[in-house]
């Protein structure tokens, strides 16, 4: 129903109302509900942020120059295997269930991690990363999913910046353990301790409940899987930010592939890495977790609006830094303003995602899978572009997230129809 109460058509109405009227009963208690939410999300960035540290064993490993940037390529195809497998699991999800999806997922992202484990070349550990990317987003759309099935509106603001806040912290610890790890064995070990993590997270999943009733799953089948995803990206709402969503992660994908080299090369802080790239995610999910308490207060759209008009301007304050010590700024004044800029990050991303999955009730998988694919294969893309342009500066890096910033005002403004800080757009369910 629109605002007016004039009639819907929708080949999901029926599904989509009784999702939004019937919202599944967790049996869990809160905290244990969302901390495994949280823990299925984190496995995502674990396999990313872990390895950090041993990117200079693996270019000893396999011959790299020690300065060579191929080894952000493991980055990069994990990205792409998550970006693309998530087409794959947004309808398993809605047709099997949100369980099914999740070990499933889990036992290919072990696979991939042991793969890559011993892996005897460069291209083979490209390949392992890609399928441990595809692993990794089947627990991703699931939680996802999981949070539309049980939420909406601002609660659901409010439980995804909880998430993302503990989400958050794995880049925190990740390093720093992966840093531990090699200071005992190899560099093999780090993806080692990957797979250990899964089977973990799936002996504590078991606890879940179900989120999908077996009356509201959906037929997989071509037509309907089509239809689905049409339904997902003739939304303006969820298509504008979406394409948000997408730039904002493509300069924060070429963060994380090139922040070892930006602050060994650049700053001559290789050995302090860890704890640089720790520190400003301590940062982030600070900013997380007051997230909620900011969304009760404001409302997301008033935040997401604010924080991104604070982006652009952070980020051409960025860009003025990065022209100082020829490239080279004083490190203090740069770690200062990168930290800004991706706290607003942390305040932009999971608020843009709840807007745009909030008119997707009745197809939270799929609109879990596409949101998914096209933010995460479009911003790898966008980002691996811009690890290309590194010059031994840090001028790329700040026009991206200038260029980023922009981008990002310019398709919130179409989404809103032009209107910036209302509580609801027009294509939004009341």
């Amino acid at each position: 129903l629109r605002a007016s109460g004039s009639a819907v058509s929708s080949p999901f109405l029926n599904a989509g109302s009784a999702l939004l009227t019937s919202k599944p009963q967790r049996t869990l208690p809160r905290i244990e509900f969302i901390g495994i939410l949280a823990a299925i999300m984190a496995s995502t960035a674990l396999g990313i942020d872990l390895m950090l540290p041993a990117f200079a064993d693996i270019r000893e490993a396999f011959g790299l120059a020690e300065d060579s940037t191929a080894v952000a390529g493991i980055v990069t195809a994990y990205f792409i295997g998550l970006a693309l497998a998530q087409v794959i699991w947004g309808p398993i999800a809605d047709r099997f269930g949100r369980k099914p999806t999740l070990f499933v997922g889990l036992a290919i992202y072990a696979v991939g991690a042991l793969a890559s484990a011993v892996s005897p070349s460069l291209t083979v550990l490209y390949v392992a990363r890609f399928f441990w990317g595809m692993g990794a987003a089947g627990p991703r759309v699931m939680a996802l999913a999981v949070i539309r099935d049980t939420h909406e509106g601002e609660e659901m603001a409010r439980v995804m910046s909880f998430i993302m806040a503990i989400f958050i912290v794995v880049p925190v610890i990740a390093p720093s353990l992966g840093a531990a790890i090699l200071a005992i064995a190899s560099w093999r070990w780090v993806f080692g301790f990957a797979v250990i993590y899964a089977a973990v997270i799936a002996l504590w999943a078991i606890r879940l409940p179900e989120s999908l009733h077996p009356e509201y799953r959906l037929d997989l089948e071509f037509t309907r899987v089509a239809r689905a995803a049409r339904f997902v990206v003739s939304n303006r709402q969820t298509l504008g930010y979406t394409m948000a969503l997408t730039v904002l992660f493509g300069v924060f994908s070429s963060y994380l592939a090139s922040s070892e080299i930006v602050f060994g090369d650049v700053f001559g802080r290789a050995d302090q890495f860890p704890l640089i790239f720790g520190g400003i995610a301590a940062v982030m999910g600070t900013a997380m977790m007051t997230n909620g308490l900011v969304v009760r207060r404001l409302g997301v759209r008033r935040l997401v609006h604010s924080a991104t008009i604070g982006y652009v301007v952070v980020a051409a304050t960025m860009v003025w830094v990065s022209t100082t010590g020829d490239g080279s700024p004083a490190f203090g004044l740069f770690v200062v303003v990168l930290a800004l800029q991706l706290v607003l990050y942390s305040l932009m991303f999971p608020n843009m995602n709840t807007i745009a999955m909030d008119p997707m009730g009745s197809v939270a998988g799929m609109a879990a899978a596409v949101i998914g694919l096209a933010s995460i294969a479009g911003g790898a893309l966008l980002g691996s572009i811009l690890d290309r342009a590194f010059d031994g500066t840090v001028r790329p890096l700040s026009v991206g997230f200038l260029l980023s910033g922009i981008a990002t005002l310019a398709v919130v403004l179409w989404a809103e129809h032009g209107r910036l800080f209302r509580a609801r757009t027009q294509d939004s369910p009341p």
